[in-house]
Formats: C-alpha cells, structure tokens, sequence
C-alpha cells in the first residue's frame, strides 16, 4: 500500500504513530496531542477571543471566535468543526486555518469545543454543534454576521458532524444554512464499505481505528440497525433541500467509498456539489505534510470553495 502513497507525503506517514484507541488511553493520547501542538502564530490582523456559552443540559460550551479587527460591514460566518473520530480533538487544534478563512474568505468564523466520546457519546456531540449553530443566528446582530450566509464545514468526524448539523438544521428549520464542506467526512458507522475493506491498518486512521471510534461514539447503539442518521449521515434517506456543498477525500483514505457515495446521493438528490478525489494522499494528510504540494493545493481549494460558498449566497440574495 504504500508504494501508492504520494511521495511528497511519506515523510508524515512514517513519522505518525498507530493509535491504540482503547478507552483506557485516550486521555493519555488526548495529553500527548496537545503538546505535540505548535503554538498558534497569531495574525495581528485577526481578533480571536474565547467564548462560553449555555449548551444543551445546561452544560457549558466553549466556542473560538476569530474576527477580522478592521472589518466593520456585515459578515458571513462559517461554523468550523474540529476532527478526531469523535473521540479526541480541541477547539485549539485548527487556529492556523481559521484564520486563514477570515482572511482569505473575508467571514467571521466560530470554532466549536463540542463534547468528545466515550464520556459523552452520541448525541451529545452534534447537540453541541446544533447549539453553536442556533447561537451563531441568534445573536447574528451582536456578532454582525449575515444570517442569510451562515456555513458549516469540517474535516473527519468534524465532517461527519458538519454532515448530520446540515440534515438536523434542515429538519428542524432552523437555522438557514448556505454552505456545508464536510472534509474526508467520517459518516459510514458500518464501516464495510470498499475502502474500509482495503485500508485495515496503517494510513493514519484504518478500519480498526474507525471501529473503535464509531464505537464511542455510539455507546450502546453501536452496531444496532436503527442508527439515526444524525449520528451516521451515510444512513440518511432524503438528502434533498441541503445546502451547496463541497467535499474531497484521498485516494487511500478508508473513507474514500463513504465519500463518493453520500457525493452521487447529494447529486442526485438535486443538491449542488464540488468534489476532488486526491490520488495517492490517506486521511489527514494535508495536517501531517502541510508544505507539500498536494497539501498547499487542497488548502487552498478549501479557503476558495468557502469564499464561492459565502459568494454563490450573496448572489442569490441580490
């Protein structure tokens, strides 16, 4: 398998260590993590300022706020949601590309610290972002944000939940969404697609790995036939009436399968959709090589696709 990887992209895949997800290491792994972070270079351009609010049960939420400091006319916002397969992940994680979003795509951008698996599996998570979501539109004065240009995008896990806050904000009419980029989406809990079947160790995150995750993140749905297609997006039936949406995965990704089949379901459920498959690239691999080429072009074509998002919608409002 390897000898497909992207050359660019061996340096990361050698240096990454397999995880052992067991519940009894994740905290451990969740510490090792957080000091393998490098420190935020922040843009004296940009204001990020932490914020807590009430979410579900009454249980504190964290949310990140980044703002352009000169910047006074209304603004779109886009909702970014962290990865780590449910089960690990900071708000902290993704500071260099948010604010690489309100520069390059001229929003504001509310990252969200939802609630991780084991110790709160599903639905805690997407409730969690649902709240952030309805925070974002409720207080679209406050924050000078156009409620009418609202997006959702994340990547991994962050993009399964970007994909089942689409369906929830959807079903239940509230709020109006106009973009959604759930990136290399972890949405498949059957975890038995093609993909899945060839990818069943190394590559970052495996079907073993995934198993795990879906696992905790599920509790004591794992493995029933009544999944709720909030917790797994891949189990929806309707997908029509979702906003424009963008999305791409590796080829040698386990969710490569899951990906090309909720992309033909959006198309064919009438839903606008931009897609790029990336040959030779597995999960995660423009955050483990972020200089290399493939990863610069993915990058880009991220912070481009929520500008065209924020843009299509203005467009539709004139």
């Amino acid at each position: 398998m390897k000898n497909r990887v992207n050359p660019e992209l061996l340096q990361g895949l050698e240096t990454f260590q397999d995880l052992d997800l067991q519940p009894d290491y994740l905290q451990t792994i969740r510490e090792e993590a957080a000091k393998l972070r490098p420190p935020t270079v922040v843009d004296e351009s940009i204001s990020i300022t932490d914020e807590v609010i009430e979410g579900p049960d009454a249980n504190p939420l964290p949310l990140r706020i980044y703002r352009p400091k000169s910047i006074n006319e209304t603004s779109p916002v886009l909702l970014w949601i962290h990865g780590g397969g449910y089960i690990l992940g900071s708000v902290e994680d993704d500071d260099d590309l948010c604010m690489n979003f309100v520069n390059e795509a001229n929003c504001v951008v509310v990252s969200v610290d939802y609630r991780l698996a084991p110790e709160n599996p599903y639905p805690a998570p997407i409730e969690d972002c649902y709240a952030a979501l309805k925070w974002i539109a409720d207080n679209a004065q406050l924050l000078n944000i156009d409620p009418d240009r609202i997006g959702i995008a994340g990547a991994s896990a962050g993009g399964g939940l970007t994909a089942a806050l689409s369906l929830l904000a959807r079903d239940r009419q509230y709020p109006s969404v106009c973009f959604q980029m759930p990136l290399y989406p972890m949405i498949d809990d059957q975890n038995n697609t093609p993909s899945a079947n060839e990818i069943k160790e190394g590559m970052v995150w495996n079907q073993k790995t995934n198993d795990a995750g879906w696992k905790m993140y599920l509790g004591d749905l794992y493995g029933k036939d009544n999944i709720p297609s909030y917790a797994a997006p891949a189990r929806a039936e309707d997908y029509s009436n979702l906003p424009y949406t963008y999305t791409c995965v590796g080829q040698l990704d386990p969710f490569r399968s899951e990906t090309l089949t909720y992309v033909s379901k959006l198309a064919e459920a009438g839903v606008d959709v931009e897609f790029h498959l990336y040959p030779g690239a597995y999960h995660g691999f423009e955050g483990l090589n972020p200089t290399a080429e493939v990863s610069v072009r993915a990058a880009t074509e991220y912070v481009q696709a929520v500008r065209k998002g924020f843009d299509r919608a203005a467009k539709i409002q004139a």
